[in-house]
């Protein structure tokens, strides 16, 4: 018999392996619905009706879960808010982490590396804080084990290409574009390092780092979201890949919030931390073309979408090139077509 999956910590109900097809068919709807405004200068609108589409597809979802990761507090965001139970309410109880665009201004002006994410691990398992800032080093396997977010840039890029086998020169690491950054900018530089800048997506940008050569890029470095580390977070445990945060309070304000939390804003963040579950899930749709996904395409009565879903139980990763025939979808199943 092949082995069962991991248990639900809080209900003792396996964790069914089918639930990764059912997550990559809520991006996928999420991504068709945002697709409609690539490149029409409207981020609120692309953003609404990816949060309509995936809020309406978790409805269908056989789990009871919890959004950990979502759109913001109650008083916040009408849909996909921190505390909102998502699923059709049948066991295991989970986590659930959201973001219906990552790169919302990139799919806003058809720009590259727009995507739809959203993972999910065993309920309680999953990392929740009210600082919105947080610094990030990412990295992939075989590096996973030697980083320390404490040590320097430099000493840092050392021990990752030695790890890899290959020199600092030969490294590329990822940044956000961000006036913050000007001293870590010049500390990989004059270690030797080569820069990747993005505008957004850095939760793309930490599973790319992750991934390792698939992608080229070899280690995330900077301050990102909060939300997205955690996301990113369970697409890194998913590849057995490296991580380390600290919390980035904007101010006295945001450290006496976490402080309050009874997180001690200077500690460093583990991956564990960040994502403790077992058996965790993530899947990613691609809005806008970008070096990880496809973007979506329209082609009258169809759409094709390219996806990746992944689970840490197995290791497994898997690529989902779908055709959706939009007119059986608007009248079986409009959250998956991304209509009303």
């Amino acid at each position: 018999m092949p082995p069962r999956s991991p248990r639900s910590r809080d209900l003792g109900t396996p964790i069914d392996r089918n639930l990764a097809l059912e997550l990559v068919r809520v991006t996928e709807g999420a991504a068709m619905a945002a697709g409609r405004y690539m490149g029409r200068n409207n981020k609120e609108e692309a953003d609404q009706a990816a949060v309509d589409s995936m809020r309406r597809s978790l409805g269908f979802v056989d789990m009871d879960g919890e959004v950990v990761i979502g759109e913001g507090e109650k008083d916040e965001a009408p849909m996909l808010y921190i505390g909102e139970r998502v699923g059709n309410g049948n066991p295991p109880q989970v986590d659930v982490a959201v973001d219906p665009i990552d790169g919302t201004r990139l799919v806003a002006r058809g720009l590259p590396g727009g995507i739809s994410t959203v993972a999910l691990a065993e309920r309680g398992t999953l990392f929740h804080t009210h600082c919105a800032y947080m610094e990030k080093l990412i990295v992939g396997p075989k590096a996973a084990r030697v980083i320390d977010i404490t040590d320097s840039v430099a000493v840092n890029l050392r021990r990752i290409a030695r790890a890899e086998g290959r020199s600092v020169e030969d490294l590329t690491v990822v940044v956000l574009d961000r006036d913050r950054h000007d001293r870590l900018l010049r500390d990989i530089r004059a270690a030797g390092a080569r820069v990747k800048l993005i505008m957004d997506g850095d939760v793309a940008a930490g599973l790319m780092a992750a991934m390792e050569h698939r992608t080229g890029i070899d280690v995330l470095m900077g301050i990102g979201g909060a939300p997205e580390a955690v996301l990113a977070a369970c697409a890194v445990k998913c590849l057995g890949g490296g991580m380390q945060g600290r919390l980035w309070p904007r101010d006295d304000g945001e450290r006496a919030v976490v402080r309050h939390e009874g997180k001690d804003p200077d500690a460093v963040v583990g991956l564990d931390d960040l994502c403790a579950g077992e058996n965790v899930f993530f899947a990613a749709t691609g809005i806008t073309d970008g070096e990880l996904l496809e973007g979506v395409r329209f082609r009258g009565d169809t759409a094709e979408t390219h996806s990746l879903v992944m689970r840490s139980y197995s290791g497994t990763t898997r690529y989902v090139e779908a055709q959706h025939d939009l007119t059986r979808l608007r009248q079986r199943a409009p959250a998956e077509a991304g209509v009303s």
